[in-house]
């Protein structure tokens, strides 16, 4: 009896540890990401990254069990990408390794005493035959499966698949940063884009005559070429020159775009389309519409996004019909945006992902391009992207308010089968997350804003809470009803779930200048570095949580990274007052000295009347206001954010005698390569918050 006792009490103990969410088990689930099917949709596969462990599966139809066929055991930072099928389906091509950054050394946080860089590999779709073939990124393997090209410090470089004694070789010899290949249907020839910084030209490999032709060369920066199926033409886009332009900066309008069409047995090019000036007259390419973005279908129809009406939505064109009856028509109304578009396979419809219908949610639609008749494939609760074919329908990535992105296929509307479940961890806290409310608030100059309000386990409303405020990053980005599908971010909302089980109010800001709301949302006048004028929109959400009868008001926080990092920067030194400290995550500090590192030339002495706009945009600049304690979280080899940034703003604050925390990961990165980066940061930065706000 005493021994069943015992037993007995030991279960429960172990229950009790278990029933909690704890930031190693709300990050065990490995994250999906390269989400792609062969030709025949008969195979699929991805990358698992599973607690910094990156690997390659396969499964098969009809139940597409995964099969490992990389075998990586350690969390080592080292970066898998780049999946693409040969047609036949029996080769898969990837990349792996890490870019370099301004000083030409690869990302290596693990001080692995050997090469980090970016390699090409290639296997046999059983798992067999695994071996590098080159040195680069961004493959395409020949329509014939024999040839695998590849960039390579800017230039084209071509590999054997079947003969493994052949060396890799340069494709050809032509100025300019060489990229968007693509091949031709029938395997001869290469269009290309030789990126020449202010100009960009449309090029043609032609592998017979090995002769390299510029079409239709012009002042403007050509990009994205389409082939037609039967190989005879080249669609392409045409963005107007235009200099001075800034990053972080609003840009609503410009020179309109176009789309040109190149006859190669004419040698004759010609503008097919080209967008109304206004709105829309500027493509917008900040967030992912698809691997190209014109798709040129069975039926000749040529899709492509445009934001005519402020969103950014699909449109499609028939090439071949006369100029004035050639107008471009809505695939997609609606309020919401369009983020991923690809062919269905029979060429003919469009796959795409959208929040047309739920804003804070992602679901799979398909349209016909020649009608523009739409079916909507998924609804309901969860998040879904990516879209890609199979033999009996479509597979996505999807995730839910309390479950991570996962490989999964789409049964019906709302009906779905995840892939390989038992590679979900058994650690995993889903019963125990909370559904946030989405809400909004109108910010100080009259914007409505809309984010995520988590409340605690067994929230009593007569009870008074911590809370904290979430910034994104970005600061193109959006933060959903669930799991996000971006790594970094399914990562902070897990955080934003943990910190609701330990007792605190989190809001989750959806702020200007992010996307989800429309061209001008995201367009936002004065925003960034033209003023800051996102800061309205933190002090409102400070203020909107003070209001509330079930916040401690005198124990709010923020935090954030990288642009959500600038935003808690930006509340600590103008408004201490409302918010008592903050974790602040590679933000941005100077934003004159952030330019320097998107825009070389970027010299504030020649622009003084933005470098003053961009200073007071700046936390920098309000340094005196700063009172509250706050941690800096930085990677020493971030390629976004300098870490000189922390630097110079931690030198301020101890000038000042104002309380700081750091936390530095050498040779890491902005998004950090190591799970235990992630780990020790996120520990780093709960415990802060509860020795100051608790």
């Amino acid at each position: 009896m005493k021994k069943l006792f015992i037993t007995a009490t030991v279960y429960l103990l172990f229950t009790c540890v278990q029933a909690q969410v704890t930031i190693e088990n709300i990050m065990s689930a490995p994250f999906p990401t390269e989400l792609r099917s062969s030709v025949d949709g008969k195979q699929l596969a991805w990358v698992f990254n599973d607690k910094g462990v990156r690997n390659i599966f396969i499964g098969e139809a009809p139940a597409y069990t995964p099969k490992q066929i990389t075998k990586h055991h350690s969390d080592d930072g080292i970066e898998i990408g780049g999946l693409q099928f040969s047609m036949d389906g029996s080769y898969l091509f990837y990349h792996e390794g890490n870019n370099n950054n301004g000083a030409g050394e690869a990302a290596n946080p693990a001080f692995l005493q050997e090469k980090t860089g970016e390699m090409i590999w290639v296997a046999n779709t059983d798992g067999s035959g695994l071996r590098k073939i080159g040195v680069g990124n961004n493959a395409i393997v020949s329509p014939d499966g024999k040839t695998v090209l590849y960039s390579f410090k800017g230039k084209a470089w071509q590999s054997s698949v079947t003969d493994s004694t052949k060396l890799a070789t340069q494709l050809f010899e032509a100025r300019g940063v060489i990229g968007d290949l693509r091949f031709s249907p029938d395997g001869k020839k290469l269009a290309f884009i030789s990126h020449r910084s202010d100009h960009a030209f449309l090029g043609v490999y032609d592998f017979s005559q090995k002769s390299v032709g510029y079409l239709d060369p012009s002042i403007d920066n050509d990009l994205q070429p389409a082939w037609s199926p039967d190989g005879k033409y080249i669609a392409y886009i045409r963005i107007p020159s235009r200099s001075g332009l800034l990053p972080f900066t609003e840009l609503r309008k410009g020179f309109p775009w176009s789309i040109h069409l190149f006859d190669l047995a004419k040698n004759e090019a010609k503008e097919i389309w080209k967008a109304d000036e206004g709105r829309g007259s500027i493509l917008y390419t900040g967030f992912p519409v698809a691997d190209n973005l014109l798709l040129w279908t069975a039926d000749n129809q040529l899709v492509f996004p445009w934001e005519k009406d402020g969103w950014q939505h699909l449109y499609s064109i028939p090439i071949f019909s006369e100029m004035a009856n050639r107008k471009a028509q809505l695939l997609t109304p609606g309020d919401g945006e369009v983020e991923y578009m690809q062919l269905s396979m029979d060429q003919k419809s469009i796959i795409y992902n959208t929040n047309i219908g739920d804003s804070h949610r992602r679901h799979i639609w398909t349209v016909n391009a020649k009608d523009g008749k739409a079916k909507q494939l998924t609804k309901g609760e969860g998040i879904e992207w990516s879209p890609v074919n199979l033999s009996t329908g479509v597979a996505v990535l999807r995730s839910t308010v309390t479950s991570p992105g996962w490989p999964t296929i789409i049964k019906s509307e709302t009906g779905f089968e995840k892939v390989g479940v038992s590679l979900f961890p058994a650690s995993f806290p889903d019963k125990l997350l909370v559904t946030p409310s989405i809400v909004n608030f109108q910010s100080k100059d009259n914007i409505t804003i809309h984010g995520q309000l988590f409340l605690p386990p067994g929230y009593q409303k007569d009870k008074k809470y911590p809370a904290l405020v979430f910034f994104h990053g970005g600061s193109r980005r959006q933060m959903l009803q669930g799991f996000h599908y971006m790594g970094y971010y399914s990562k902070d909302y897990g955080m934003n779930q943990y910190y609701a089980s330990k007792g605190y109010i989190v809001l989750a800001v959806n702020y200007r200048s992010g996307i989800g709301y429309g061209m001008e949302f995201r367009e936002a006048l004065h925003y960034g570095a033209n003023g800051g004028s996102e800061y309205n929109d933190v002090v409102s959400a400070g203020q909107w949580l003070q209001k509330r009868s079930d916040v401690n008001n005198k124990r709010i926080g923020l935090w954030g990274g990288s642009y959500g990092g600038y935003l808690t920067a930006m509340g600590l030194s103008r408004n201490s007052d409302i918010f008592a400290c903050g974790v602040d995550i590679h933000g941005v500090h100077d934003w004159n000295q952030e330019m320097k590192n998107w825009v070389a030339n970027y010299d504030p002495a020649t622009r003084a009347a933005f470098a003053k706009i961009a200073l007071a945009a700046s936390p920098i600049s309000s340094v005196d206001g700063w009172k509250s304690p706050v941690l800096f979280i930085h990677g020493d080899d971030d390629r976004n954010v300098p870490f000189e940034q922390t630097e110079m703003m931690a030198e301020k604050l101890r000038e000042r005698k104002i309380y700081f925390e750091e936390l530095v990961f050498p040779d890491d990165i902005h998004d950090f390569l190591l799970h235990k980066n992630w780990l020790k940061g996120y520990h780093s930065a709960a415990d802060f918050f509860d020795r100051k706000m608790k």
